[in-house]
């Protein structure tokens, strides 16, 4: 699959005007389009306009007959309910996107946001955990999301219960950032209707997702890697050895971010991820004191060897070696006919299909991502249907 790599003809630049971004908006939420593949069409087709003409016959070429675009005033309508709910639609390459966001493989082309966007601007560190966390769980994430927000960090979460919640109320006076599963207009769950109203007027609401999304276990995975991206450490406070806060440990592992840890007992399942982490090297935190110090501490590589490329105030990032759309789409259909309701082992799969685990790696993330397949413990992997 080396081979079949391409440079993009095409810079990419961020929305003039308000047809282009509705075209964005309705280029993305055409079906089968998430970020990669909208990133591939803006590269080979110049613009969203383009990208959206050529749409039906890229998804014939990828075996899919019938392809109709998302109709315009269907995202017409999502922008006017949009502003109703007093969000707005940021644009990725747009000064108010957030930059640690787009230092990401394929981020959210689009994000609304409900709240205070200056939040975007300063470093953040992401609190996760347990949804059933034990009170000793929940007072640590407050009393830790207390101490990063007199530091000067926004803390990110996911507005869930358990740990999510008690972050989130640790850090209300000092700047919180909540990414949603579903619109950023729809509380999940109900009970924390009142502290997703207080985080819109004092801190700030984010996703991906049109407006009125009622969110689904799909969407938790997308949420999760929003959350890693957006921070500079991702830590878990409480966490069983199967669970999405562990999901947001690895896309924080894979974005380049810190991965920390509250250790607990482990005779405690709630525990028993955390520890995990901290046994493959995860630092152990006691404290809101370790994860400054921690973040604080000069890197272990060459920054300025490491420094990206300057790049044009008004153009996009754009990946600069993939494979185009057919091929990506054929290596998908070669997982998942591999793959069924029963685990199979992540080693096996890739000595099945005789790739490289690099090649493979990506997309089985980006599978994972659109909720088509799951892992389980022991490197194990099922096909969702």
């Amino acid at each position: 699959m080396a081979e079949d790599q391409f440079s993009p003809p095409h810079p990419i630049h961020p929305p003039h005007g308000e047809e282009e971004r509705l075209h964005w908006l309705c280029l993305l939420r055409s079906r089968r389009v998430g970020p990669t593949t909208f990133y591939r069409l803006m590269a080979e087709h110049g613009s969203a306009a383009a990208a959206l003409e050529a749409l039906p016959e890229v998804a014939r070429a990828a075996g899919v007959e019938d392809y109709r675009v998302c109709p315009l005033d269907v995202v017409r309508a999502e922008r006017r309910a949009g502003r109703l709910a007093g969000a707005r639609l940021i644009a990725f390459g747009e000064d108010a996107y957030p930059a640690a966001l787009a230092e990401l493989d394929d981020p959210p082309p689009l994000l609304w946001a409900l709240g205070d966007l200056s939040l975007l601007a300063r470093p953040a560190v992401a609190l996760v955990g347990a949804r059933n966390a034990s009170s000793l769980g929940t007072r640590m994430a407050r009393t830790l999301a207390d101490g990063l927000g007199r530091a000067g960090h926004i803390v990110v979460s996911g507005l869930a219960r358990g740990i999510d919640t008690a972050a989130h109320l640790g850090s209300l006076a000092t700047g919180t950032l909540a990414v949603m599963a579903g619109g950023v207009d729809v509380v999940y769950p109900p009970e924390n209707a009142v502290l997703a109203q207080e985080i819109g007027d004092r801190g700030l609401r984010l996703s991906d997702q049109p407006m009125g999304t009622v969110p689904q276990a799909r969407h938790f995975p997308r949420r999760n890697r929003i959350v890693a991206g957006l921070a500079r450490a991702v830590v878990v406070v409480e966490a069983a050895a199967r669970s999405g806060s562990l999901i947001t440990a690895r896309a924080a592992l894979d974005a380049g971010r810190e991965v920390m840890a509250v250790p607990g007992h482990p005779m405690d399942a709630r525990c028993s991820g955390c520890n995990m982490l901290i046994r493959d090297g995860a630092l152990l935190v006691r404290n809101a004191e370790d994860v400054i110090e921690a973040l604080a501490a000069p890197p272990a590589r060459n920054e300025a060897a490491a420094a990206p490329p300057p790049r044009p105030a008004d153009s996009i990032p754009t990946p600069p070696q993939r494979r185009d759309l057919a091929r990506t789409s054929a290596l998908h259909r070669q997982i998942l006919e591999r793959l069924s309701p029963s685990p199979l082992a992540e080693d096996q799969l890739i000595r099945d299909l005789g790739l490289a685990a690099s090649d493979i790696g990506a997309e089985l993330l980006n599978l994972e991502l659109e909720g088509r397949i799951e892992r389980q413990a022991g490197g194990l992997l099922t096909r969702i249907n």
